[in-house]
């Protein structure tokens, strides 16, 4: 990255599309430049259902930043579900071709470039290449190996594939919005910098990102992305429950979720009782519940949604290597005592995200930020900056293997 650089990014979540613009200043850092967010109902249980609300929503959403930042955006980066993304481990043994000068910057771009050299499934393509470690000849491992005397290098690294058909959609998607995709990264691998703290980035942990209507996960071994998924469980199916077995609108329910969100009723400590305002049963306008009714509901649905969650780290072998979980999205971190279900249920010590940044940031530009933070931190690039001009209209998709191509230095 290089000082000036201007990152966009965007995350489509379940009920709306979030846009953050930054600007990388003197001291590599990102400064916000304008934050902007959309309404949206193009995507349902973790599937698109509307192409054209979902590029309406882009297009609104880039529309203000646009005005904001008194600039024309060609280009973003976007989040992608953990379920539409496999990951590949590869490691590739890399000849110097100078030992004497040291490893230079052309012999890790073409190791970059050559690790990608994968079979890779007719129903999947590339977008990303994530380097994990370089292991010297003398064993030694380093995170930036230029400059260092070995006669080769081993680099391991991960490999990010993702669902051709999902790729096609939101490529036609963002095309009809007249926006460029600089690249498509992974909703936990986005997040893994700003949700953990410095502790967390070294151990082996789970990331739970429980927002609106999807859970996504990711597990991390160290620096390694091991794994991503998305379940279609979240904050709003604990809404659509309280209001269906309550009899009461959504917007009540909602209400009284945050009023008193709690996740284990065995945590209640006054059993109060609450009116019910759109209560739509029988002739009264009005009934009366205790509140361990409410949490009853509460309690059922976070319960299931750990248990998937359970059940699918288990199928994939994953939890006794798991040391900790780490909590986030605005689904759950606004129920008491979530941490303390998931304990229970999945056995492993779990906590609420404390990392530095997370609670300087708005829960509604959250992923995107962290997008922008990712984009920004990656090592061995050329260029990161999204396309930003004051022409209006120019705008030409770009083939993302070439974009992988550019984005490490030649």
């Amino acid at each position: 990255m290089a000082i000036g650089d201007i990152i966009v990014g965007i995350d489509i979540g379940t009920s709306k599309v979030s846009t953050v613009v930054g600007e990388v200043n003197n001291f590599n850092q990102i400064e916000i430049i304008c934050n902007t967010c959309s309404k949206c109902q193009g995507i349902s249980k973790g599937k698109i259902i509307d192409e054209e609300s979902i590029s309406i929503a882009i297009e609104k959403s880039i529309k203000e930043a646009e005005e904001i930042a008194n600039f024309k955006i060609n280009s973003a980066y976007v989040t992608i579900p953990g379920k539409y993304v496999t990951i590949v481990q590869n490691s590739i043994v890399k000849d110097t071709k100078d030992k004497y000068a040291g490893i230079s910057q052309k012999d890790v771009a073409s190791s970059i470039i050559q690790i990608r050299d994968i079979e890779i499934p007719e129903d999947r393509v590339l977008i990303d290449i994530v380097p994990n470690e370089f292991i010297l000849e003398d064993g030694k491992v380093v995170d930036d190996p230029v400059g260092k005397i070995s006669a080769s290098f081993t680099l391991t690294a991960q490999i990010i594939l993702a669902e051709k058909e999902y790729i096609k959609k939101i490529t036609s998607i963002f095309r009809k919005a007249g926006v460029d995709i600089d690249g498509i990264v992974p909703i936990t691998l986005a997040e893994r910098n700003l949700v953990l703290d410095v502790n967390e980035l070294h151990d082996n942990v789970l990331l739970l990102d429980i927002g609106a209507g999807n859970t996504d996960i990711g597990v991390f071994y160290g620096s390694t992305f091991v794994y991503t998924n998305t379940i279609s469980l979240g904050g709003d199916n604990i809404t659509s429950d309280i209001a269906y077995v309550l009899n009461i609108s959504k917007e009540e329910a909602d209400k009284l979720k945050r009023q008193y969100g709690l996740a284990l009723k065995s945590f209640i400590d006054n059993d109060n009782n609450i009116i019910l305002n759109t209560y739509n049963g029988g002739d009264s306008k009005n009934k009366t519940i205790k509140s361990s009714e409410l949490i009853e509901i509460i309690e059922a649905r976070v319960e299931e949604i750990f248990s998937i969650v359970n059940k699918d780290i288990t199928n994939q072998g994953l939890k006794p290597n798991i040391n900790n979980v780490i909590l986030t999205g605005d689904g759950i971190v606004n129920i008491n005592k979530s941490d303390m279900a998931g304990k229970i249920i999945l056995n492993i010590p779990v906590k609420i995200s404390t990392g530095r940044l997370i609670t300087t940031i708005k829960p509604t530009y959250r992923t995107s930020y962290a997008l922008v933070r990712y984009i920004a931190s990656r090592t061995f690039t050329k260029t990161v900056s999204s396309s930003i001009d004051n022409k209006p209209d120019k705008s030409i998709f770009k083939v993302i293997i070439e974009k992988i191509r550019d984005f490490f230095y030649s």
